[in-house]
């Protein structure tokens, strides 16, 4: 069942749990005069997802369709949507629209460079480069300015069927998350590189109060504290001893 929470003024978590996973899968839309769709969902969430989009928009308005980087759960369904939405532009990183929407999206995807903005009326977002943060070479993050929400991706990745939203601890779940994915198939999720320390401070700089979170809970309060103790959290969980 997907369930929809209001994180930000404006800004709608829309969340599947995935229980033979013990993930929660979330998009976010941001509802404005040219309405922002934060990462697609896989093609088999399309029509759940969809659906609960049109409860707070009508679907021919979405305007904007942004992802961090090129997985299923990111942009599996951007054909769907471009199909559903007449009028939605897709926007990436410029390695992610060069490299994969030349070959995969329907329609031409805008390639944002570190810094570029889009307005969708009340609200601008900032696109910021983050290469292999989360993860991948087009890694890339979003920046409401206003309200100061930093869509985070899979940063932050808690596992469960967690709460909406908490001004508490996500901390501790994220942790358990890297431990988790230290063996096994699903080893080095999330690199830990030379660049990491400092991409992470320019997140912690922007002074986010709410991070949107893609797996798990989002998060309201010191953005900027939390990103920071993350870091540390990946070089403890992720150097190599």
């Amino acid at each position: 069942m997907t369930g929809i929470t209001e994180i930000a003024p404006d800004v709608f978590r829309i969340s599947t749990f995935i229980r033979e996973n013990n993930i929660q899968m979330n998009q976010f839309l941001v509802r404005d005069d040219e309405p922002l769709l934060w990462h697609t969902g896989q093609r088999y969430l399309f029509e759940e997802v969809r659906e609960a989009t049109a409860s707070l928009i009508d679907i021919g308005t979405l305007k904007w369709i942004g992802f961090s980087h090129f997985e299923p759960d990111e942009c599996g369904s951007l054909n769907e949507w471009f199909q559903t939405a007449p009028l939605a532009e897709a926007f990436c990183s410029v390695v992610g629209a060069r490299v994969n929407m030349t070959d995969f999206a329907s329609r031409k995807a805008s390639g944002l460079q570190h810094g570029e903005t889009i307005s969708t009326g009340r609200y601008s977002f900032r696109f910021l480069s983050t290469p292999h943060l989360p993860h991948g070479w087009d890694a890339g993050l979003l920046f409401e300015e206003t309200n100061k929400t930093l869509f985070c991706s899979d940063v932050l990745h808690q596992n469960g069927n967690l709460a909406a939203l908490t001004s508490s601890d996500v901390i501790g779940g994220a942790r358990e998350n890297l431990k988790l994915t230290q063996s096994g198939p699903m080893k080095n999720y999330l690199p830990y590189t030379s660049n990491t320390e400092s991409q992470i401070d320019m997140l912690a700089g922007l002074k986010p109060k709410t991070l949107a979170i893609m797996h798990g809970s989002s998060y309201n309060g010191d953005g900027a504290r939390v990103l920071k103790e993350f870091a540390e959290v990946m070089k403890e969980e992720l150097t190599v001893r």
